[in-house]
């Protein structure tokens, strides 16, 4: 799965970057690509045990190598994740579930963003709520129902105003520009998703 996310940062690194050139920095394809890259190389050195070791290994590279926001943020909410799922080898729907809502809790705690203020915020927690309802499932139906919400929660960025992040700097001149990384949030979940339902 961390496999699939790496390589859709990799595929998408022109895309984020073009996103980010509108509203922010224009690194955050380098930034997202750059960490997912460190993240497979600490998990080879670290051999993980349990899937709450493989998030806390992406967790630390993304802390210690993606710049911006998008390091702290990303880091935090796979560390909460690493958390929620403490102490499991097997990780059911429900488990799934609060794992996504975790990671959602800490990028809010993290950010102090709400709905509509045009984040990563956007995309996963509408991805959250899908993810709840699908939770009678299996896990990659979950993460699947989980990505299509935060497609449509990225676009639904387009037309907002950014009250968060470099973009915020723009006022009104933010609206009409989808979040990147709200954008890179639906990648991460597409990823994960279309990970498992490759192997099922």
């Amino acid at each position: 799965m961390i496999q699939a996310m790496a390589d859709a940062m990799e595929e998408n690194r022109k895309q984020l970057t073009k996103l980010d050139s509108k509203i922010g920095d224009g690194d955050h394809g380098n930034n997202m690509h750059r960490g997912f890259q460190a993240a497979l190389e600490k998990l080879e050195e670290a051999d993980p045990g349990s899937p709450a070791d493989v998030l806390k290994a992406v967790s630390m590279a993304l802390i210690s190598k993606v710049g911006g926001a998008a390091g702290p943020l990303y880091g935090t909410a796979f560390l909460r994740a690493s958390t929620s799922l403490s102490g499991k080898y097997e990780v059911t729907p429900d488990d799934a579930a609060e794992a996504l809502e975790a990671a959602l809790g800490g990028i809010k705690q993290r950010g102090k963003a709400e709905l509509e203020d045009k984040t990563i915020v956007d995309a996963l927690h509408p991805a959250v709520e899908a993810a709840k309802d699908a939770a009678d499932g299996d896990v990659a139906g979950l993460l699947r129902a989980a990505a299509d919400a935060a497609q449509k929660g990225a676009e639904a960025t387009i037309p907002l105003v950014a009250r968060k992040g470099r973009a915020s700097y723009l006022g009104e001149r933010s609206a009409g520009h989808q979040d990147p990384g709200a954008t890179s949030t639906y990648l991460l979940l597409d990823a994960a998703a279309r990970s498992l339902e490759a192997s099922s």
